[in-house]
C-alpha cells in the first residue's frame, strides 16, 4: 500500500523493451535509502517491484498488461518520474489509501493557474467517472489530490506550488496522458452492492453478511 505522498522525482535512465514486456532503469536518491530486490514501489503511481538496484539508480520489470493499461509505455529516457516507496505499518497516512494499481489514463484537457495554486482539468475513461466525487480522493500520476469539481467527462483538480515543483505533474502539459487510480473504498463498496439475494433480489448488508465473510 502507498499514500499518494511523492517522495522524490526520478529520472528514466533507460527503458529496454522486447516485443511484449520491458525493463525500467530510474535515477533516484531517496528511495534507494532503504530499497531491496524485491521490494515495492509505485512510478507514476504503477506499483512495480524493484529487480536491482546499484549506482544510484534501480531497476524494475514492466509487464505486458501495465505496458497497455497505464502511461508508462510513452516514457523516453530523460523524462521526470514520481516515486513513492510503499508505507511502512507505523508511518503517518499523510494522503489516502493508494493500492498502485491504475484503473486507467486521464489526459490534461486544460492548465491554468488560480492564485498560487495550478489547475488542471483532466478527461477520464467514462467507467471512471462514477468512482468520483466533489471533495472525494484520486490518484494522479502517483499523487494524492483531491477532486475539485465533476462533469459528465472530466474533473478538476488543484496542486500547490511545493507539489508542482517537487512532482513531475507540474512539468506536463495540455494533452498529456496521467495514470488514475481511483478511491479505493468506493470500489469496494460498489462491489458489495452489486451482489444479489435469493432468486436475485437485492443483497442485504447487515451484521450477519458482514459475518460471514468475515468482516466482523
Amino acid at each position: 500500500m502507498f499514500t499518494g505522498i511523492i517522495e522524490e522525482m526520478g529520472v528514466v535512465r533507460g527503458f529496454d523493451r522486447d516485443a511484449k514486456s520491458a525493463r525500467l532503469s530510474v535515477l533516484a536518491r531517496t528511495v534507494l535509502e532503504d530499497l531491496s530486490i524485491g521490494d515495492s514501489l509505485t512510478v507514476n503511481g504503477v506499483c512495480l517491484t524493484v529487480t536491482g538496484t546499484a549506482n544510484g539508480e534501480f531497476t524494475a520489470d514492466v509487464s505486458p498488461e501495465t505496458l497497455s493499461v497505464t502511461n508508462l509505455g510513452s516514457l523516453n529516457v530523460g523524462d521526470a518520474v514520481n516515486l513513492e516507496r510503499a508505507l511502512r505499518v507505523n508511518s503517518r497516512l499523510g494522503g489516502h489509501l493508494v493500492s498502485g494499481h491504475i484503473d486507467g489514463v486521464g489526459r490534461i484537457r486544460d492548465r491554468r493557474p488560480e492564485d498560487e495554486a495550478l489547475v488542471l482539468s483532466i478527461e477520464i475513461p467514462k467507467e471512471l467517472l462514477r468512482y468520483c466525487v466533489k471533495k472525494g480522493s484520486i490518484t494522479v500520476d502517483g499523487i494524492s489530490l483531491t477532486i475539485n469539481q465533476v462533469t459528465d467527462k472530466e474533473i478538476q483538480v488543484a496542486i500547490i506550488p511545493h507539489t508542482a515543483k517537487v512532482t513531475a505533474l507540474g512539468l506536463k502539459g495540455i494533452g498529456s496522458g496521467v495514470n488514475l487510480e481511483c478511491d479505493l473504498i468506493g470500489k469496494y463498496v460498489e462491489r458489495l452492492l452489486q451482489e444479489t439475494g435469493p432468486e436475485g433480489t437485492p443483497q442485504k448488508i447487515d451484521r450477519e453478511y458482514l459475518r460471514r465473510r468475515g468482516l466482523l
